[in-house]
């Protein structure tokens, strides 16, 4: 006799993609946990609640000093959804998962993962190729402290200002038509083209292609003032709009 089932269920198994910030350590590890403070300092909120990937491709470290790290990120509220280009000898349970496919900075291949790595202007990896941009998101009000707009497909546009606390992350170009007193992320999928323009400049953080500046690092007579943003190099530049 055949049973048949009058109640099937089915477990629905998708794909996503989220975008998450990648985070590359180096070495000493005490320094650079120093410089990751002193980011968080001056960008509050910046990692509360957000996937964070460890990368460790090519860092010399063990596995005692992979837990060690990954427990002093722990203290500091950074939350590690999973690590990438780990060897797998010092990797063990209660770990992080390891990751493969996502698309790092000098990868020409690009992947369709939108994932940005925060790096600081000194560091030179390989350049991506620019994407174009084809699609655009306008918001026609202010954005909040607390909140974030992530659109990786192109440019962002907000007609009113970006509250202290809140974000803009573009795939393209970030316009402000008011004051950028949050943080600003353009280019986050590997669009060196990318550019970031506010009518008054109060930044907490204005990154592209993962190339980060504090505004207070920028020059004084900038800040207060209208404002474009763009990569040259390995660098932010910044000039007052006319």
């Amino acid at each position: 006799m055949t049973k048949v089932l009058t109640d099937a269920r089915s477990i629905r198994i998708k794909g996503r993609s989220f975008l998450a910030v990648v985070l590359s350590p180096d070495l000493p590890v005490d320094e650079w946990l120093t410089r990751l403070d002193d980011l968080a300092s001056r960008s509050a909120g910046f990692f509360l609640g957000r996937p964070v990937v460890l990368d460790v491709t090519d860092l010399e470290i063990n596995r005692t000093q992979l837990m060690e790290l990954i427990g002093e990120l722990s203290n500091r509220n950074v939350s590690i959804m999973g690590i990438e280009g780990a060897r797998p000898s010092i990797l063990g349970p209660g770990m992080p998962p390891a990751l493969k496919g996502g698309r790092p900075v000098s990868d020409e291949a690009v992947a369709k993962e939108p994932i940005i790595e925060l790096r600081n202007s000194d560091v030179k990896p390989a350049a991506p190729e620019a994407r174009a941009v084809l699609q655009s998101l306008v918001i026609r009000e202010p954005v909040r402290s607390g909140q974030s707009v992530i659109f990786p497909e192109g440019d962002v546009t907000v007609i009113g200002s970006v509250a202290s606390g809140a974000e803009i992350i573009a795939g393209g170009s970030v316009h402000i038509y008011g004051a950028l007193r949050g943080r600003a992320m353009a280019g986050s999928i590997g669009n060196t083209a990318a550019r970031i323009f506010c009518r008054k400049l109060e930044a907490e953080l204005v990154a592209i292609d993962g190339i980060y500046k504090m505004a207070e690092d920028m020059a004084p007579g900038l800040r207060g003032q209208p404002v474009q943003c763009w990569l040259e190099g390995e660098a932010i530049m910044a000039e007052t709009l006319i």
